[in-house]
């Protein structure tokens, strides 16, 4: 029997959200490969900007850094910054409070994987989030 979404996922197949420190485009959603057990996409952090300090209720993330450098924030009792690059992986755990900033000349790119789906949805309802459609290119200052 056919499972329903997509098997194989292009980037310029997905929306792009455009946040004022960078972009994210989910390739794993429940709306594109019909998961209900976990999402992945593809963020972007731009030089010098970042997420602020957050966190994802009930929901466990796996950040891997795929290129770029920065210092990543998990706060596990205390809030303890490392530095991060190319390579390497952050698991924070459900509930904890979490922030990343890039510290480098070019885009920091990391995938971020929320195990379960969820986050992602939500993260169109914050303020300043722009939502472009499959293959529209953000605008470039």
């Amino acid at each position: 029997m056919p499972h329903p979404g997509k098997r194989f996922v292009s980037p310029d197949e997905v929306e792009t959200m455009v946040f004022d420190w960078g972009t994210i485009k989910w390739l794993s959603e429940p709306r594109v490969t019909a998961t209900d057990r976990f999402s992945a996409g593809i963020v972007l952090l731009e030089p010098g900007k970042g997420h602020a300090r957050h966190n994802h209720p009930g929901v466990e993330e796996i950040l891997y850094v795929i290129s770029g450098v920065g210092n990543q924030m998990v706060d596990d009792g205390s809030e303890t910054w490392h530095p991060i690059a190319g390579g390497d992986m952050i698991h924070i755990p459900a509930d904890m409070y979490h922030a990343t900033i890039n510290t480098g000349w070019e885009p920091l790119k990391m995938m971020a994987i929320y195990c379960p789906p969820g986050p992602e949805a939500s993260l169109k309802t914050l303020p300043g989030c722009v939502v472009l459609p499959p293959g529209e290119l953000p605008k470039r200052s």
